[in-house]
């Protein structure tokens, strides 16, 4: 069994490392405390072809697997940016993949090329506030009319919508109690975000604020058939195409912040003496960032053992999810112990562990809750009765 990188993998990474060399802790620093969104480092990833690396070779794309993207952002997310750097892509990466699946040739050239080039930046309106995770109950409704459809609703927790030219757009084309199953009845869209039409309220949030977070408020916008995604009341089998990918996206970026955060941990506790000696010499500050270490790396594997599985089409629901759940924990007590390493110093952002402490809560949130996650794996793998 070989579980080394192949020698493009790690061009990938090493390619993807230079890139990141060129953005310094105070450019992220500039970002964050401006909540603008990193267009530099954007632009330089989508100029060296990143942006399109699990899209269609015919469109400018690289037609290359998830275990490639993943590789890929956890480079981004260990190279000092953090959740704001792998953000800032994310969407990239799994949010079109229902047009790469779903979408007629005429759609996957207008849509998928300009987000290969960085020529336009898409946001993901799925979540909404009285929903949550419990997407069979979206309210944002899309209704029949001549040439297309008119939608109106409210999304939530919508990034990159201060600065996208498109959303993907999930909505109901008929009443849930309608359907035969609850999933019943659910269409995607891929359309314009009019901003005439469409008002975007920045959230004011924790952390990872180069990159926007919003509610979004849906004023009777006409959306036309073509921006349509695959058939009426199909759309919710269309993102489950994307969920896996994502959990295993979000797991490899956590493992890249929380690799960094015991990085720069580890240089300060070589560097700080206190009486007389190096505080890394103490097992005291040693023992719990070897500790962060080794569930980082097993992580790590876990993660990568579940994009070769979906990479060659095998199921992959448990390991996706029990990769998510593992990198969130083991991210957020990495940034927390690198903060505690730093001491009083590490509440100060000149070192840059206090940012990536606060972003690294994010992904034991989002995009699924822990609780969730350890409700599926109990289902699906313990055969325990269904809990919600």
């Amino acid at each position: 069994m070989d579980i080394s990188l192949t020698d493009d993998q790690l061009a990938i990474e090493k390619s993807v490392r230079q890139i990141c060399a060129g953005f310094d802790d105070e450019y992220w620093t500039e970002c964050e405390e401006s909540r603008r969104f990193p267009e530099e480092f954007y632009q330089a990833m989508a100029a060296a072809g990143f942006l399109g690396i699990t899209m269609p070779t015919d469109l400018g794309g690289s037609g290359l697997g998830v275990t490639e993207a993943a590789i890929m952002m956890h480079t981004v997310a260990s190279g000092g940016g953090g959740q704001s750097a792998a953000s800032s892509l994310h969407i990239n990466l799994f949010g079109p993949h229902a047009i790469v699946v779903h979408g007629t040739p005429d759609q996957q050239k207008r849509f998928l090329e300009p987000l290969i080039k960085g020529q336009q930046k898409a946001c993901f309106g799925v979540t909404e506030p009285d929903a949550g995770l419990d997407t069979t109950s979206i309210k944002t409704f899309a209704k029949r009319v001549d040439g297309g459809y008119r939608i109106t609703g409210r999304k939530m927790w919508t990034s990159t919508a201060q600065v996208a030219d498109k959303i993907l757009i999930l909505t109901r084309t008929s009443l849930k109690e309608d359907g035969r199953r609850p999933t019943d009845g659910l269409t995607l869209f891929y359309t314009d975000l009019d901003r005439s039409r469409i008002e975007v309220r920045r959230i004011h949030k924790l952390g990872r604020n180069a990159v926007d977070s919003n509610a979004v408020f849906i004023d009777d916008v006409f959306v036309p058939d073509e921006d349509r995604i695959g058939e009426e009341g199909k759309g919710f089998y269309y993102i489950l195409d994307s969920l896996n990918p994502e959990r295993i996206l979000v797991a490899i970026e956590a493992i890249g912040l929380g690799r960094d955060a015991v990085n720069r941990a580890a240089k300060y506790a070589r560097e700080r003496v206190v009486f007389g000696r190096p505080i890394g010499q103490n097992q005291g500050i040693q023992h719990p960032l070897a500790e962060s270490w080794a569930f980082l790396e097993s992580a790590y594997w876990m993660v990568l053992r579940a994009a070769w599985l979906y990479d060659n089409g095998k199921p992959c629901g448990a390991e996706a999810n029990a990769a998510k759940f593992l990198a969130g924990r083991a991210a957020f007590d990495a940034a927390t112990r690198a903060v505690l390493t730093h001491g009083g110093m590490g509440y100060a952002r000149e070192y840059q562990v206090e940012r990536l402490f606060r972003e690294s809560i994010l992904p034991r949130i989002a995009p699924v809750t822990e609780q969730l996650i350890l409700s599926f794996i109990a289902e699906k793998v313990l055969d325990l009765p269904k809990s919600y």
